[in-house]
Formats: structure tokens, C-alpha cells, sequence
């Protein structure tokens, strides 16, 4: 009888990625995947760390997979797991722990699982090259993730990521170009580049390439999807990069493009190295050069000693700017990074309505570039999760339109006329 399994993942895009592969591995290896709340024999956690909030995710996700069937094996894994491996193993039914880089050695280690050798963490900064994980396919049919970069040097004072991910290594550039067009050939119309810090790909390497060759690449390999990018340092995202993308049928005109704060004193203590003048003049050329691309942005509000004149600050900037999506953070003390311990705090309260300003905001810019579509025509990618009647799918600039159900299929790539806007997106007619 195969052993069971299930995977639950917290975090980011490269998580994701990394969970894939993990089941893919085991599926090869004879396991029989099934949904967490099935309650299998083995149970995986991959974690993330970014917040204590995430961390509390992570433990009561381990405790729910014991309550679900108390002789399940628990391996838990992710950047929780490299961050804090001891406390991790003390809790009730963790079988094993393994680190960020030890995920693409699974199948080697679940068969050293006792209780003498239950930590599996090496020094994650001590790795100078990527052990990539490969893929032949994801469960959901329209988009599948393609690593190419890992770890960050960037050492923001907010981020604990670069002790979880170690430095900055990029995936071989031929490995990725094959990895694209195997998913390609496996009947993915599009492919999301993805790492923790892509605008240095390439950096490590001798001589030095960067993110654009790595694009002309895959150009010239002769793939056939659409490929969209994961998210670009402003300072990384260059004149001949974004000019490229904006050019280009091929790369969704879709920038996701990281901001943080509005105000400078705020970006110093961040230790981000741009001025909110910098990222202005930025989104203003790309979006002159293509006004109908999407441009995403994050930012944290109630960074330590965060004025309410330095908030004001942020909402101004973004007010001003023409972007399509706003990914609001309220700040979140991590442990081990120096915001944690920074003097003067902002206080709850005040964090959670300066992010819900900022969210409504959030909202209405998305409005505001949803509606220049209606009566227009758009290539959408059908994704999974149709109900009554209706999909929904993807545009390459990011939006979401929802279209009747008879005359798509999962994972197919349509053309739509976008008829109308709705409080939750875009609803369009196959053509």
C-alpha cells in the first residue's frame, strides 16, 4: 500500500515552486499525495517566517496535522525551519526539520528520520551555489513557476530573509531556459519566473549576465508561452529591462516593483538604497512607455518611528501614481532583524488605520485601470477554481475577468471583449 502525503505551503512564490517539486519527488518515489485534511501518514510544512504572525501559521498547522491523525510523521521545512530548527523539533509529532537548502535532498533524508538525527539544517549563508528543483508540471494547468534565482543580499532592516536564504545564487542560465521550454512543451501557456531576489540574477556568476540576457534567451530558445516576471528591486529594474519588457508580446506587461515607503528618512531606516523621487520618476517612465501594463507595488506602513507626517508622505506619492495593484504590509516586529528592536514603535492602532487608508486607495487605483479595458479586447489564460457557470482568468497585465464556463477550458489561453466592471474585477465574452 503507498504511503500518503500532503504538502501545505506558507509564503512566497518560491515556496510554492519548491513545494511542487518536493511532491513531484515523492509522487516519483511512490507516494500517494492527498489533501491535508485527509490526514496522511506523512505530512509536510513548508514554512515561512517573514512575521511572527507566520511563524504562529506555521506551528498551529503542525498541531491541526496531529489533531488530523495523531501517528502522522510531520517534516517540517521553509524558512521557520532554517530560522529556528530547535524549537521547531520540540514540538509534539515533528518527525523531522529540514533547512532551505536540504528540500532538494528529501528523499535521502526521510529515511534517516529518529530521534537522534531529527535537525537537518546546514548554514544556509555558507552555500555560494543553487541546487535548483525541477519540475515537469503543477497541479493547477494554467501557470507554472520556474525558479531561477535564490537567497538576497540585500539585508533590508525589516527582513530576516537573507539569514533564511542564505546569499544570492542563480539558477545555471541554460537549466532555466530548459526548465521553460519543458514546461512549455508540457502544455503551459505561460511560465512565472520566480527567486527571492531576480533583479540579481546573474550577479554571481563569471562574467557577470543579468535578468535581460537571461530574457533573450528564452526568446531565441524558440518557447512559445508568455512569460511573467516575479518581483524587481527598483533599482534593478533598468532602462534597457523595462523598455524590453514594455516592447515585447511575449513578457506580460505586468511590474512588480517593491516601494516600501514614500518618505526618504523612512527608506534610509530601511536601509532600501532609492529615493521616493527615484521610484517616482521610475513607474512615470514605465508607465508613459506602456500605459497599459500593470504595475504592482508594496509597501509597509507603521515602519518604527514612522510619523504621521512621513504616512502622509507614502499616501501622497502613491496618490500621484499611476499603478494597478498595492500590496499593503502593516510593519510586523520579526526577531533578528534591527527594526524589531528599533525605538519608538508605532502603535497598533494607528498601524492598522493608515493600512486601511492605504488599501482603499489600493482599490480604487485598480478600478481606476480596470475600467480603461471595458469594450476592449484581451488574451486571458483560464485558471482553476471554475464554479456556476463561470471562469475566471488571467490577462497578461495581471487582471482578473471572469467569463462563462461553456466555451473554455482550464488552462486554455482565450481572447475576451471586457463587457463590464464588477465590485470583484472584470467580467469579458469569448470571442
Amino acid at each position: 500500500m503507498k504511503t500518503t502525503v500532503s504538502i501545505v505551503t506558507l509564503g512566497c512564490k518560491t515556496n510554492q515552486f519548491e513545494s511542487a517539486a518536493m511532491i513531484e519527488q515523492l509522487q516519483a518515489a511512490g507516494y500517494q499525495k492527498v489533501d491535508f485534511t485527509a490526514g496522511a501518514e506523512l505530512v509536510i510544512v513548508n514554512t515561512c517566517t517573514v512575521t511572527a504572525a507566520t511563524d504562529s501559521q506555521s506551528r498551529n498547522l503542525i498541531r491541526r496535522a496531529r489533531r488530523i491523525n495523531p501517528q502522522a510523521r510531520v517534516v517540517v521545512t521553509g524558512c521557520y525551519a532554517q530560522i529556528d530548527p530547535q524549537s521547531l523539533s520540540e514540538l509534539p509529532g515533528v518527525a523531522l526539520v529540514i533547512g532551505n537548502r536540504e528540500k532538494s535532498r528529501l528523499l535521502e533524508t526521510l529515511t534517516t528520520i529518529d530521534e537522534s538525527t531529527k535537525i537537518h539544517v546546514g548554514d544556509i549563508r555558507d552555500s555560494r551555489t543553487i541546487e535548483p528543483l525541477s519540475l515537469t508540471g503543477f497541479e493547477q494547468r494554467s501557470r507554472a513557476f520556474v525558479q531561477i534565482q535564490n537567497g538576497c543580499d540585500a539585508f533590508c532592516s525589516y527582513c530576516i530573509i537573507p539569514y533564511a536564504r542564505g546569499r544570492s545564487r542563480s539558477v545555471p542560465l541554460d537549466d532555466v531556459v530548459k526548465q521553460v521550454k519543458k514546461l512549455g512543451a508540457n502544455g503551459y501557456p505561460e511560465i512565472v519566473l520566480t527567486g527571492i531576489h531576480i533583479g540579481h540574477y546573474g550577479c554571481d556568476f563569471t562574467p557577470q549576465i543579468d535578468l535581460l540576457t537571461l530574457l533573450k534567451e528564452i526568446e531565441k530558445s524558440g518557447f512559445d508561452g508568455r512569460v511573467r516576471l516575479g518581483s524587481v528591486e527598483p533599482t534593478e529594474l533598468s532602462e534597457d529591462l523595462y523598455r524590453y519588457v514594455a516592447d515585447s508580446d511575449w513578457v506580460c506587461p505586468h511590474f512588480h516593483i517593491p516601494l516600501q515607503s514614500g518618505d526618504d528618512t523612512v527608506l534610509k531606516r530601511m536601509n532600501r538604497t532609492y529615493s521616493a523621487t527615484f521610484f517616482s520618476d521610475l513607474i512615470q517612465k514605465i508607465h508613459k512607455l506602456r500605459p497599459d501594463a500593470a504595475i504592482g507595488l508594496d509597501v509597509i506602513t507603521g515602519f518604527p518611528g514612522e510619523t504621521e507626517r512621513q504616512a502622509e508622505n507614502t499616501f501622497r506619492l502613491l496618490a500621484d501614481l499611476p499603478f494597478s495593484h498595492l500590496h499593503v504590509f502593516p510593519f510586523s516586529k520579526r526577531a533578528g532583524t534591527p527594526a524589531a528592536t528599533m525605538a519608538d514603535q508605532v502603535s497598533g492602532a494607528a498601524i492598522k488605520e493608515r493600512a486601511a487608508r492605504l488599501r482603499k486607495l489600493g482599490e480604487s487605483k485598480l478600478q481606476e485601470f480596470s475600467a480603461q479595458f471595458i469594450g476592449k479586447e484581451l488574451d486571458i489564460i483560464i485558471e482553476s477554481g471554475c464554479r456556476d457557470g463561470y471562469c475566471k482568468g488571467l490577462s497578461q497585465n495581471g487582471l482578473s475577468i471572469t467569463v462563462p464556463a461553456d466555451s473554455v477550458d482550464v488552462g486554455g489561453q482565450v481572447g475576451v471583449k471586457i463587457t463590464a466592471q464588477q465590485e470583484n474585477g472584470l467580467t469579458g465574452e469569448v470571442l
